[in-house]
């Protein structure tokens, strides 16, 4: 009997890592009445969401009570995140359980049946945060349901897709301005001062059904207190919005969309706590007068930019637990990065 047991118990343990070790998890709220569950899904080329999404994470979790899960993108052969694997990201069945999906992917290719996890989230009609490139979040001839290509996931769920970089990539920043009409939203809870070194996208789909909180003004240089590019900001293009969406079978939903969120930008505190407001407004929740969003561990975010070295992935091997409650990696700035030291760098 004390054999059976011990198998039985190996098997469970078993089952539960093949369940979760491609993935992070980070249990929440122990209170089923007050516990949400947010899917975060990382997966973009250039501006490191396999950093930022578990470093939200862990605020979401270990500050606000929120079980998360974060989705990686991982290699063909399954050993370690490739980010640059456009069909890596593993684990989309855990939006079955999800209350919220937190999403910053870059022209993704999931299978037919992958989407099919996103089909039934959007038909639920569950609410979505998007962050920089979930404008641009899938690409190919796949769709949700019968109605939604992967390439109009941008302009029909998020509000808008790919349009261009509307500030110069990687010379001007974006800082963001509170739209005066909506300043008492929610969301915009202790956000004040937010900025970043991404730069501005351009915006055209917008249209009065969606609920614009923020603006970005193109700065001439990616220093904070840089000033204005006057030019490019009449009229300034919108930063942040709510946008409610149509699911394939017609169910209505709510998305709340940012431009920014390479993991440098995240450096900024009202950033982040714009994000984690958006997260209890969308769930239901009262939002926190001012969230604290402190990182849980340090955060070393790389700067932006493609890596397309082959050896660069395998060479780091990161698995999701490299990336959980107690660990701070960092990894090599990609090449051609500039100087912007308005971060955290781990000592010497």
């Amino acid at each position: 009997m004390k054999v059976f047991l011990s198998i039985l118990l190996i098997l469970s343990i078993s089952s539960l890592f093949a369940e979760h070790h491609e993935i992070l998890h980070l249990p929440g709220n122990d209170d089923p009445e007050k516990g949400k569950t947010i899917v975060l899904v990382a997966g973009d080329e250039e501006y490191r969401t396999e950093e930022s999404m578990p470093m939200l994470a862990k605020i979401l979790s270990q500050k606000h009570g929120f079980e998360c899960k974060v989705l990686f993108p991982w290699d063909k052969t399954g050993k370690y995140i490739d980010p640059n694997n456009q069909e890596g990201v593993r684990g989309w069945h855990h939006l079955k359980d999800a209350d919220l999906m937190l999403i910053g992917t870059r022209f993704r290719r999931p299978s037919a049946e992958e989407a099919k996890h996103v089909t039934d989230f959007l038909n639920a009609g569950k609410p979505i945060i998007g962050i920089r490139t979930s404008t641009h979040a899938f690409t190919g001839s796949g769709k949700f349901g019968d109605e939604i290509s992967y390439g109009q996931f941008g302009p029909l769920i998020m509000g808008e897709g790919w349009v261009s970089h509307h500030g110069r990539h990687k010379v001007e920043g974006a800082r963001g301005i509170v739209e005066a009409a909506n300043a008492a939203h929610p969301i915009l809870k202790g956000v004040t001062d937010v900025f970043g070194p991404s730069d501005v996208y351009g915006i055209k789909r917008l249209t009065d059904e969606d609920t614009i909180l923020m603006r970005g003004a193109v700065t001439a240089t990616l220093a904070p207190d840089s000033s204005f590019v006057d030019s490019k900001n009449d009229p300034m293009q919108p930063l942040a919005w709510l946008h409610p969406y149509t699911a394939p079978n017609g169910k209505k939903g709510t998305t709340f969309c940012t431009t920014m969120g390479a993991s440098v930008d995240l450096v900024s505190e009202d950033l982040r706590r714009l994000i984690v407001n958006a997260a209890f407004f969308l769930t239901g929740q009262s939002v926190p007068d001012h969230a604290d969003v402190a990182y849980v561990d340090p955060f070393y975010p790389s700067f932006y930019g493609f890596i397309r070295d082959k050896e660069h992935w395998p060479s780091l091997d990161m698995q999701p637990k490299d990336y959980g409650l107690g660990k701070y990696p960092t990894a090599p700035e990609p090449k051609g990065s500039p100087q912007w030291d308005y971060r955290d760098f781990p000592k010497k």
